[in-house]
């Protein structure tokens, strides 16, 4: 794949994501939202990629829109008159959160605005001991957005996501991880080979990359259900399902035999057929 604003790179089934506008402390553009969105799509396809890490090229993770053209890089094609539903194929957030394969974000620089909230989607937060964050929307007169408001306060919870979002400050890598936002902190130059250590983990051939992507797919998923019911109702239907096809067949089987599984199934061609993976008809 080759871009404009991103660089793409594959090493053991793990591939790194790049924002790559370094001279602009990869600054979010209209181009680089498309590309995002275009990769989240491609890589579903991709049954070489087991997991991605996201990174930012240069001394920041992204710094936030590029305002560099004023306040028009504020204006959506939502005009705020009435409201409407985002169109999925023009949405980061629905991208990654729709992606079938685990992702690590290894903040290891600024990363404001646009910046952080691209983050909450992805499954794990690592970041740099030189890295802050920012949630500036009170700051800029904006909105908070790409669904931030529903994922902020269910990662760190209400009370620590109204402090974040009212004071606007800059929170440094310390304060990020006492407030469960990320997961860990690490010295600059030891962030991407532990965000990529912790992703080959997610890339182990021995685990069934259908599974994998079934059970991301169904704790994101299943986040905002209003009764454990619903999660039992659709997990029953996952497990039917995964029990009669081929990669539980293969993990009892070389269970037994004492062996690594080889497990055949491909979550480009082989997800079950509901679910909020599939496809509308």
């Amino acid at each position: 794949m080759t871009y404009e604003t991103l660089l793409t790179h594959l090493d053991h089934g793990v591939m790194t994501l790049t924002l790559n506008r370094p001279d602009k402390l990869n600054a979010f553009n209209t181009v680089m939202s498309k590309e995002l969105i275009d990769f989240f799509g491609r890589v579903n396809a991709m049954d070489e990629v087991r997991a991605i890490v996201v990174t930012g090229a240069g001394r920041a993770f992204c710094a936030g829109a590029d305002i560099s053209a004023g306040a028009g890089a504020f204006q959506v094609w939502n005009d705020g008159s009435k409201p409407k539903q985002r169109d999925p194929n023009d949405s980061i957030t629905l991208a990654i959160f729709n992606c079938l394969k685990p992702i690590v974000a290894a903040i290891n620089g600024a990363a404001v605005g646009v910046g952080i909230t691209m983050c909450l989607p992805m499954d794990l937060r690592l970041m740099s001991t030189a890295a802050r964050v920012g949630f500036v929307f009170n700051k800029r007169g904006m909105a908070m957005e790409a669904g931030s408001c529903w994922f902020l306060p269910r990662l760190v919870g209400m009370q620590q996501a109204q402090e974040w979002v009212m004071t606007a400050d800059l929170i440094g890598a310390e304060e990020a991880l006492n407030g469960r936002l990320v997961r860990s902190i690490h010295a600059p130059d030891e962030l991407l080979p532990a965000a990529r250590a912790l992703a080959r983990k997610f890339a182990d051939k021995n685990s069934s990359a259908v599974a994998a992507a079934v059970n991301r797919r169904l704790m994101w998923s299943m986040l905002g259900a209003q009764d454990p019911a619903d999660a039992l109702s659709l997990d029953l239907q996952c497990v039917g399902w995964l029990a009669a096809a081929a990669d539980a067949q293969e993990g009892i089987k070389s269970f037994f035999e004492k062996r690594p599984p080889v497990f055949p199934l491909k979550p480009s061609q082989d997800m079950p057929p509901f679910g909020p993976w599939a496809k509308p008809s």
